[in-house]
């Protein structure tokens, strides 16, 4: 294994714009906040470019943003109308991207390019805090419609050689996303299944986690967390990456919106 190899990481990316936001909304972030700025010391010495798989962009098939400046996508709804004017001016690499697609086509996985596409706020809203100097070439990989967990584990392991390249490969999610229920009911689901995933992700050998991500909707309270699994997802991608590495949590509160357990994870030496 190359001392140079970076690791991969699933993050809970909060709610729409929050690292925007303005006022007492801003304040129930910190602690999520706190995580990415823990993560910056990394980016900046070893980071060459960003892989997003993102909770918030699925496709037939996959897809690949390779525009060379992409532009905002404001997926969300219900905030002030400054938060639709803001940029992340990052640029792209479309080298990169045809890269990635090369990487699935030789995996029998086909895989098509999209200028178009531009940043959301799955993408946006963690990379201003973790890059807040919008130099860092950022290149998003849909979802598949079809939620395979065991496509998209197959997807990570034909991107672990970037690995070895300088890029960062980011599942952008949400360890637990269901507004639909609130308060206790909230609280009972996001805490069972997240200790479902510090077990699976962290104290499981990398075999048995597989498997068990395979099955994830036989998790406790799986259904209730991931009504449904977009923003789970992305993380069978970074996992699939370092499939055969240790994983830890990187990040973790019990009380996120007052009632919500969530977590981010990190895997990889």
């Amino acid at each position: 294994m190359s001392g140079d190899r970076l690791p991969t990481y699933f993050l809970s990316h909060g709610g729409g714009p929050w690292s925007y936001m303005d006022g007492p909304g801003r304040q129930g972030y910190a602690k999520l906040e706190q995580s990415l700025v823990d993560m910056r010391p990394e980016l900046k010495s070893r980071v060459q470019a960003i892989l997003m798989i993102s909770g918030h962009w699925e496709e037939i098939g996959f897809a690949i943003s390779s525009a060379d400046q992409p532009g905002m996508v404001y997926d969300y709804g219900g905030f002030p109308d400054y938060l639709y004017r803001i940029r992340y001016a990052a640029p792209g690499s479309p080298s990169l991207a045809a890269r990635i697609r090369d990487l699935l086509t030789a995996g029998n996985v086909s895989a098509r390019l999209d200028d178009q596409r531009g940043f959301d706020h799955g993408t946006f809203s963690v990379m201003h805090v973790l890059a807040p100097e919008e130099d860092m070439p950022i290149v998003q990989l849909s979802m598949d419609s079809r939620m395979d967990p065991a496509l998209h584990l197959q997807v990570g392991r034909l991107l672990a050689p970037l690995r070895d390249e300088g890029v960062l490969i980011v599942g952008s999610g949400f360890s637990f996303h269901n507004f639909f229920i609130r308060e206790a009911r909230a609280g009972e689901s996001s805490k069972g299944f997240d200790a479902w995933l510090q077990d699976v992700l962290v104290c499981s050998k990398p075999a048995e986690r597989t498997q068990q991500l395979i099955r994830w909707q036989k998790a406790p309270f799986a259904r209730a967390a991931h009504p449904h699994e977009d923003h789970l997802i992305p993380l069978m991608v970074a996992a699939g990456a370092a499939e055969q590495e240790p994983g830890e949590c990187n990040f973790h509160q019990t009380d996120f919106w007052n009632h919500h357990t969530v977590s981010s994870f990190r895997f990889g030496t």
